[in-house]
């Protein structure tokens, strides 16, 4: 039926001439099909657009791993610019290339466990990677949340160490395994280093991210008024500066984004709380001193990022009796920060 209808002699129409109707019969088929109006061939595209927009978007899991790998190359990128810069400050020194090929040495004997724990977390559901808190661009954080979701749980707001120079937030993820595991959230801020930022950047920078874990901890399962500060090494000392910061600026009643009634303890781990102590010891670490007067914003700033110094100004009496329980740990093996300098910004040390 199909075919006598293609064959059949046309028929003319209103306007049309016999001669016109021949003309048109003398055209092959296929060109007569090429004439379709230009609204249809529209028509037709874009029923072929929507049905291309209409594919299901890739699986969200997908989506967080592309954006976690642009950040981490666009992190890697500032690393790098910034490790050349701190270069030009160091100067390639023997001390610095031996202990660099010392530390890569160290790196590779323990790779094996580096890949398991960098395995759990990159793929694990558990870890929320790179939440922003703030306007910076090493303002994230970490989250590690347990498997059981019954009931809020206490978190543990934990700034890792690095010399003020290379902390970065994953270095928290063994403890952050270990404490969701136990069913504790853990919260991994990262912070600016030096020469990104000096002192200040940094304790400001923690305290933004403890502002955002005390406000927004209850939306991932965790509990507000369940908070545990901690520390370790240079995370130890910069946690600390923004915990008695707040506690004076609190206690003069100034505009505060989280309470220090919130933070239930704070464990100080490896830390240093007097500075002008550690001046000639990080410098024959390979610390220099004029590195770490940088890092301090000088030497007359050593004593306001000193907690040990701060906490015996009288002035502030008021501040320190509000501050939370404070937990030191350090080992007497410990020769990044010698364990006598671990003192409690209460002003007394561990026996």
């Amino acid at each position: 039926m199909e075919m006598e209808m293609a064959t059949s002699p046309a028929i003319p129409q209103s306007g049309e001439s016999v001669d016109d109707v021949k003309n048109m019969e003398s055209v092959p088929l296929l060109s007569r099909f090429s004439t379709v109006p230009a609204t249809a061939n529209y028509q037709m595209k874009r029923r072929i657009v929507t049905k291309t927009t209409s594919e299901p978007s890739p699986p969200r899991r997908q989506q967080s791993f592309s954006r976690d790998i642009g950040h981490a190359a666009s992190e890697t990128y500032l690393v790098t610019r910034l490790s050349f810069k701190l270069l030009g400050y160091l100067g390639v020194g023997y001390r610095w290339i031996t202990r660099l090929l010392a530390l890569g040495l160290y790196a590779m004997l323990l790779m094996p466990g580096f890949l398991q724990v960098g395995y759990y977390y990159f793929f694990s559901s558990q870890v929320r990677r790179s939440i922003v808190y703030g306007d910076q661009p090493r303002n994230r954080l970490d989250l590690y949340l347990p498997t059981s979701r019954d009931g809020l749980k206490p978190v543990v707001a934990f700034v890792t160490g690095g010399a003020w120079i290379i902390g970065y937030k994953a270095w928290g993820s063994l403890l952050g395994k270990q404490l969701a595991e136990r069913d504790i959230i853990v919260a991994c801020i990262d912070y600016r280093n030096f020469p990104q930022g000096t002192i200040g950047d940094m304790v400001e920078d923690v305290s933004q991210g403890i502002s955002f874990i005390c406000n927004n901890i209850v939306d991932y399962g965790g509990d507000p008024n369940r908070i545990y500060l901690m520390g370790q090494s240079a995370g130890a000392h910069i946690a600390a500066c923004a915990l008695l910061e707040q506690t004076i600026k609190e206690s003069r009643r100034k505009s505060i984004s989280w309470s220090v009634s919130q933070i239930k303890a704070y464990f100080g781990v490896s830390g240093g709380y007097n500075l002008p102590n550690l001046v000639d010891h990080f410098h024959g670490r390979g610390l220099y001193r004029s590195i770490f007067l940088s890092i301090m914003e000088g030497e007359q700033s050593l004593h306001q990022f000193s907690p040990e110094l701060v906490v015996q100004d009288l002035s502030i009496r008021n501040a320190v009796s509000i501050l939370p329980r404070i937990i030191l740990l350090h080992g007497t093996s410990d020769y990044s920060i010698p364990s006598d300098a671990r003192c409690s910004p209460q002003g007394r040390c561990a026996s």
